[in-house]
């Protein structure tokens, strides 16, 4: 049983070396490093068990500070010649792809913003106007690293008068993609007659 937990514990390190997310990795390594710190005690191995029990503190303390720091949001509006958002979309177009068709986005809409976060570009929101009240999302991209949700819930409740002072009130947005549809589900998104939408 000592030896699967080793074999566990390495595992577990190997798979948080493999995440894109910052905090994830954090997480999983952090649970790694505890349960070879465990290990090494089972062993008798002071060397095995301090080092990876700082590795718990060091992963620690840097979860408080991802946690405790306030981030810092802003949209800008992109031109309809954008050479910016082109070179964005190409640049991330495989991970774009992953969530929503490329193929079928109209990057020539009404709302085109580029949101960023402590002053990097991290995603990329296109809206076209539907009617004098709804607009239909064409594209809502965040870059992998900042995929917690901060920034759904930047444009969705804390920058809804960007939309509301325009005299939007409703957003809709079709996808078959389960990805994307859990994350319309955690922005606050309802499936009516197979669109989702939000009131703003």
């Amino acid at each position: 049983m000592v030896e699967y937990l080793g074999y566990l514990a390495s595992l577990i390190v190997l798979i948080s070396l493999l995440m894109k997310s910052i905090k994830k990795l954090r997480w999983i390594n952090l649970v790694g490093a505890l349960l070879f710190s465990i290990y090494g005690l089972f062993i008798n191995s002071l060397p095995v068990a301090f080092m990876n029990f700082a590795i718990v503190i060091i992963n620690i303390n840097f979860l408080v500070k991802m946690y405790m720091t306030k981030d810092y949001f802003k949209t800008l509006n992109l031109e309809k010649e954008s050479e910016f958002l082109n070179y964005f979309i190409d640049y991330n177009k495989d991970s774009i792809n992953e969530f929503e068709d490329l193929a079928k986005v109209n990057v020539d809409s009404s709302i085109k913003l580029l949101v960023l976060r402590n002053t990097i570009p991290a995603g990329i929101f296109i809206c076209s106007k539907v009617d004098e009240s709804t607009l239909k999302i064409e594209l809502d991209y965040v870059v992998t690293e900042y995929r917690d949700f901060k920034i759904g819930n930047y444009i969705f409740k804390d920058n809804r008068e960007l939309f509301t002072s325009q005299g939007y009130e409703k957003f809709i947005v079709k996808s078959d993609n389960d990805k994307h549809i859990d994350y319309l589900f955690k922005m606050g998104f309802k499936l009516e007659d197979n669109v989702y939408t939000k009131m703003i």
